[in-house]
């Protein structure tokens, strides 16, 4: 049965239309829906040549157990960052800003249902491995705090948020007085 990217233009986001997970495109449907269900949401930002993008959607994505766990408690959107460089900039910032380095792809970012990160990943394994908790036990780890400790997750996602906004905040020129040259 297809999800909600069954009519998306992207060859990318077409991909993962008939996955078991629920996804939905980027935008107002995904974000009221996660408000009115009180739902984290989970952001998968990849793209088509992404060879580990491949790798977690048939691992993961295409697992029905895992596919059970994000239907069940989040609310699961899915980007091509070569559709939406705007929205993949974005979360390589929040990535790097919570993790120290600079991220990657597959994005996996964990966010309220008013956009704030919670945690941000890459890939995600099946299994325990290379030092990464598995993707089934990151969601519901995730899915179990927030739903019970949904404050807190508030609380440090605006800390998060505030230490971004210095950093990505446009800096606007100083305007250039005439007077000061001439009076050189």
């Amino acid at each position: 049965m297809a999800n909600h990217l069954i009519n998306e233009y992207s060859p990318y986001l077409q991909q993962h239309a008939n996955n078991p997970v629920a996804w939905y495109p980027w935008g107002e449907e995904a974000f009221k829906k996660a408000k009115a269900e009180n739902k984290p949401i989970f952001l998968s930002i990849g793209y088509s040549a992404c060879h580990w993008c491949h790798v977690m959607a048939r691992e993961s994505f295409e697992n029905e157990a895992t596919a059970r766990i994000l239907n069940e408690h989040f609310i699961a959107i899915k980007v091509d960052r070569e559709e939406r460089p705007d929205i993949d900039k974005h979360f390589q910032e929040i990535y790097q800003l919570m993790n120290g380095r600079p991220g990657g792809w597959p994005a996996s970012i964990f966010m309220t249902e008013e956009l704030k990160p919670i945690y941000a990943a890459t890939y995600l394994p099946p299994e325990p491995k290379y030092g990464l908790t598995s993707c089934a036990s990151l969601l519901e780890m995730i899915a179990e705090k927030f739903r019970t400790n949904t404050a807190t997750f508030i609380e440090k996602a605006d800390e998060i948020l505030s230490f971004l906004n210095p950093v990505t905040t446009k800096l606007e020129a100083t305007k250039l007085d005439e007077s000061i040259i001439s009076r050189s």
